[in-house]
């Protein structure tokens, strides 16, 4: 057992074999009881739809959506993490882990009565861990993805999801920072190059140097963002990042979670968690302005290789935002 795993068991030979054996066993083995003790009682869970208190409401969202999607897989693509203070005894990790995930819509549930359609959509969960549990996390799925798949439009599914939970004064609220908890992971990161390198790409970015694109992405790069869109290149990366900014462009950009890895056979690769909070005051992905407040949170990973940045992955919630939109223009 690796020093970085002292407190954990010792059947993981190291950090991401634990965040990805213990889902797979969640998920795929069916051990959802193992929840009582892989996450801690009190445990905030932080979604871009709604904040969930506590491993039995975890339980019970994870029954509904296997019930929902029986054969629902969750392949690890990757664990970009780091360690943060804490004993050598009692080390406390966080874990950026994306998945791509596959699923059939077999029986009714948040998403309507069963279509019988193959999904494929991707999730990025940062995790907090120590003494063999979870005790904090971050979790974007790609629900623009999802929809897309069985049909449905977006902003019509944010419409009808406030109606199914009771209207606009009784529905989950979505994540923001009046919404949000304190939970026990306080860590912003590691100060690795890649990771500076990356935020610093974001960082210009959204302070509107869109030259950082030509000047630091792969002219080849293979991009995956929202929606479950697929883009290459320049082009693909300043229509992304652009279609965004422009939706929000007096919103205030925040990194609140920075890493950067190497590890052996693998390329130097980040993991950002990111916010935008303001107004809806532009044209851009999300339409005509309607000025409401929104929070947008969003992970983004990269991998870097000799002509800059290779791959990008970047995830928010579709959804979420336009609930927010919907919600605060009636």
């Amino acid at each position: 057992m690796t020093k970085t795993l002292q407190g954990f068991d010792p059947k993981w030979k190291d950090f991401p074999d634990y965040i990805i054996g213990i889902t797979k066993d969640i998920w795929e083995g069916r051990q959802l009881s193992s929840l009582t003790h892989l996450y801690a009682d009190n445990i905030p869970v932080r979604s871009p739809g709604s904040v969930v208190i506590g491993n039995q409401s975890v339980i019970a969202a994870t029954m509904a959506t296997l019930n929902e999607f029986p054969d629902r897989q969750l392949l690890g693509e990757d664990v970009i993490w780091c360690g943060e203070s804490g004993s050598d005894n009692d080390p406390v990790m966080l874990s950026s882990h994306r998945i791509l995930s596959t699923a059939t819509h077999a029986k009714p549930g948040v998403y309507g009565e069963p279509t019988g359609k193959k999904l494929r959509y991707r999730i990025i969960a940062d995790c907090a861990a120590r003494a063999n549990q979870i005790d904090d996390e971050w979790l974007i799925r790609d629900q623009g993805a999802i929809v897309k798949q069985l049909g449905l439009d977006a902003r019509r599914y944010a419409v009808d999801l406030i109606e199914k939970e009771g209207g606009a004064d009784h529905c989950a609220q979505p994540l923001t920072p009046a919404t949000d908890v304190s939970g026990p992971y306080k860590g912003r990161g590691n100060d690795n190059e890649w990771g500076a390198k990356y935020a610093d790409i974001l960082t210009r970015i959204m302070h509107a140097d869109l030259a950082v694109i030509p000047a630091e992405y792969d002219r080849a790069s293979n991009l995956e963002y929202p929606g479950g869109i697929t883009a290459i290149g320049h082009e693909g990366a300043d229509a992304f990042w652009i279609g965004l900014r422009s939706s929000f462009p007096n919103a205030e950009f925040t990194i609140d979670h920075c890493i950067g890895r190497e590890d052996k056979h693998m390329a130097p690769r980040a993991a950002i968690r990111w916010s935008l909070h303001g107004k809806h005051d532009g044209w851009g992905a999300f339409g005509a302005p309607s000025n409401a407040e929104v929070y947008v949170l969003g992970i983004s990973h990269a991998e870097f290789g000799p002509y800059g940045l290779r791959r990008e992955w970047a995830l928010y919630d579709e959804t979420a935002i336009w609930k927010q939109i919907v919600l605060g223009t009636g």
